[in-house]
């Protein structure tokens, strides 16, 4: 073959490729490529249009061509459907294999400005912190002129603030140097709307913990202080935990092994639940308060064992401060961490057929 030819082919490749179209290594003269129309749902006006799109091009690819001709629509913030009333398609879809014929009309969405999950729970733990310790410190304008800057004469007051304090500071620590975030982002008023749920609960919870008029527990030192100790225990096992999943090799947001427990006796409960960082946070919370969390691999979509350590910290912190505000968080917080460490165990369960029988998703023997 002439090499003027064998140049003219590679050019011409070339600029396929530089158009966003995948040179084609097929020998099938029977090879189709997809044509993509792109719409606005509401108003029905074509955004663009994909000609010669390989057939195991992906949603994703087929995002990344709509962000070369719209930049301000990155990735993350698209969403397209095959109905204008339905679901979303998942990045991994692959166009041969969905349910439409080689000439396809897709809708688009904009999903807003987006945030990773790392700013996500920045964001959620940044904001408690510094709620919390505006009560705690009694600036003006929260109670009356004359407790402006007083501090509580009961001990459990002082003890609560220092356990909020540090529950917040070990999740900031967490999340900056231990968590590993998958790609995912969440838009931006969904971030807002969370923000206003653990912000406001801070701020409720902090409101009556501070207040003047606020007794202590029914029983007195022995209520706190136990509640205290399972309080820091949940803590620490909670961060142990994390230890544990941080060190877990994962697809995406799929974990490749299963998690199992150290020689650290606070990593034990994996014999037993698959989210034991739930629990243990659950049970600080008797003793004070936190947020909740989620799955347990190594992104942040996993809150496994940490789940159990999760629950124990809300019901320690409950119980230390005798608080109702604190005592609704910690319900509330065992119920979406239950869903969380449901849906984790199931899917350790689908992805692993050697996953051990004895362990419950978040409560041993029961849930």
């Amino acid at each position: 073959m002439d090499l003027r030819d064998l140049f003219t082919v590679a050019q011409f490749i070339k600029a396929r490729c530089k158009h966003g179209m995948k040179a084609s290594t097929t020998k099938d003269k029977n090879y189709v490529f997809f044509e993509v129309e792109i719409v606005d749902p509401k108003s029905k006006v074509q955004l663009c249009y994909l000609d010669k799109v390989e057939p195991n091009a992906t949603i994703a690819e087929i995002k990344t061509l709509l962000h070369k001709i719209y930049p301000k629509f990155y990735p993350s913030r698209q969403a397209l459907k095959l109905h204008p009333e339905g679901k979303a398609l998942s990045d991994d879809d692959v166009l041969k294999d969905l349910p439409v014929g080689t000439t396809t009309t897709m809708f688009f969405q904009d999903l807003g400005p987006q945030l990773g999950w790392a700013m996500v729970f920045l964001a959620e733990c940044l904001g408690p912190l510094f709620v919390y310790l505006l009560f705690y410190f009694r600036l003006p304008y929260i109670y009356s002129p004359e407790y402006d800057y007083t501090q509580s004469p009961f001990k459990v007051v002082q003890l609560a603030g220092w356990c909020h304090t540090l529950h917040y500071i070990k999740k900031l620590v967490e999340t900056i140097f231990i968590h590993r975030f998958s790609d995912g982002t969440l838009p931006l008023r969904t971030i807002m709307q969370i923000c206003l749920y653990y912000w406001g609960f801070a701020a409720w919870q902090a409101y009556y913990i501070n207040h003047p008029l606020y007794t202590p527990a029914t029983y007195g030192k022995l209520q706190i202080y136990s509640a205290l100790a399972m309080f820091l225990i949940c803590e620490c096992g909670n961060f142990s935990v994390h230890l544990v999943l941080n060190q877990i090799s994962c697809i995406g947001s799929r974990p490749t092994e299963i998690p199992y427990p150290t020689r650290n006796p606070l990593t034990w409960l994996f014999f037993f639940v698959s989210c034991p960082n739930y629990t243990y946070e659950l049970l600080e919370d008797a003793a004070r308060k936190s947020p909740v969390e989620c799955f347990g691999c190594c992104v942040y979509n996993n809150r496994q064992p940490c789940t159990y350590f999760q629950v124990g910290s809300w019901l320690s912190f409950t119980v230390m401060t005798q608080c109702v505000p604190v005592g609704v968080f910690a319900f509330l917080g065992l119920v979406q961490m239950t869903m969380w460490a449901r849906a984790n165990h199931k899917t350790y369960i689908q992805e692993f057929e050697d996953y051990p029988v004895l362990r419950s998703a978040i409560i041993p023997l029961f849930i």
